[in-house]
């Protein structure tokens, strides 16, 4: 397991704070044959999944928290809970200094919440209707909203479609459209579970520059999940990484690249079709006399690898890191054994 990196985490004051939480889901499962599905009808067969298990975790005022794990680790439900839509098993919630659930009502006045799967927006009708459906039902001052719908249809360049139906939008419009529901009433704490999930990259830009701009003008706490290892490093200096409901690092993007080591893509173009043998490197393919290999740069640095290589038969060397979202999956699939 991946060690926590406490030096990572705000020593302000705690937003929220989840103390050993658990929350287990209890499925029925149907057979495929008549005579299972009627025994199935009397004596039901329930699996037991354990989403979180002992969970245990702060995040400080102002604080940026990127929360990342495979699918099933237990990102969305810990969103869920957070926000007040699911009461934890065992253990303690707090957001604001609030319970969300015992005090659901001041603490949502207070949060904004995004699920990217799902819309608040009315699908019928124009985005300016939806806008106003929450001024009336979240009683929202004429002045505040003014000036905050102002704010987000500049930040969020929604003036074009502000008159469009819902249905009529596109995926990175809506989206866009969705967060400025979230934050219309101002919340001092914002939950994002996939805000940026189907977009293009431009959109992906647009959305990510706006959550720092909030963070940066507003002390916003905000959590975010997502799948993009790339856009919750541009959001956030801090990460937890969740697995099978348990967490298995807490801390800063640098120290987690160092923990997963020196991976390296290594290329070599030679003067010959067929690929060098190389002490220290595994061949994976070659394109022509273009060669790759695979290389931990940490326990075999690149210099030493290529000491043996003849320099007449060398005519160019490249060396790429991985894309960081192919480390984490490949810490996912050693199930973070192989680092410590």
């Amino acid at each position: 397991m991946l060690r926590t990196d406490r030096t990572a985490i705000s020593t302000g004051a705690t937003a929220v704070s989840v103390n050993e939480v658990t929350k287990v889901f209890r499925q029925k499962t149907r057979s495929d044959t008549v005579m299972g599905s009627l025994k199935g009808m009397f004596r039901p067969t329930v699996n037991t999944v354990r989403a979180l298990d002992d969970l245990s975790f702060s995040v400080g005022s102002g604080e940026i928290l990127a929360y990342a794990g495979a699918n099933g680790a237990g990102k969305s439900t810990t969103i869920k809970i957070i926000s007040g839509l699911l009461s934890p098993d065992s253990g303690k919630v707090s957001g604001l200094s609030m319970d969300p659930v015992r005090n659901r009502v001041a603490y949502m006045q207070r949060t904004g919440v995004l699920f990217g799967q799902r819309t608040e927006l009315w699908w019928d009708q124009p985005i300016s209707t939806s806008f106003e459906w929450k001024k009336v039902v979240w009683n929202i001052k004429d002045e505040s909203y003014r000036r905050m719908k102002t704010e987000l249809v500049d930040l969020l360049d929604m003036g074009s479609f502000l008159n469009t139906h819902a249905r009529e939008l596109s995926l990175g419009q809506r989206m866009r459209a969705d967060l400025a529901m979230a934050i219309l009433h101002e919340p001092d704490l914002l939950l994002l579970d996939e805000p940026t999930i189907g977009m293009d990259v431009l959109a992906k830009r647009q959305i990510i520059g706006f959550l720092k701009d909030m963070n940066k003008k507003r002390r916003m706490t905000i959590i975010v999940t997502s799948h993009d290892m790339d856009d919750l490093m541009e959001i956030a200096g801090r990460i937890i990484l969740l697995d099978k409901g348990k967490i298995t690092y807490d801390g800063g993007f640098e120290r987690l690249r160092g923990l997963i080591g020196g991976q390296r893509t290594l290329i070599l173009t030679t003067t010959s079709k067929t690929p060098l043998e190389l002490d220290g490197a595994i061949y994976e393919k070659s394109e022509e006399n273009r060669h790759w290999y695979k290389i931990d740069a940490e326990r075999n640095p690149i210099a030493s690898v290529l000491q043996r290589v003849p320099a007449a038969e060398l005519i160019d060397v490249e060396s790429l890191r991985p894309p960081f979202d192919e480390q984490i999956a490949e810490l996912y699939r050693t199930d973070f054994g192989a680092v410590r």
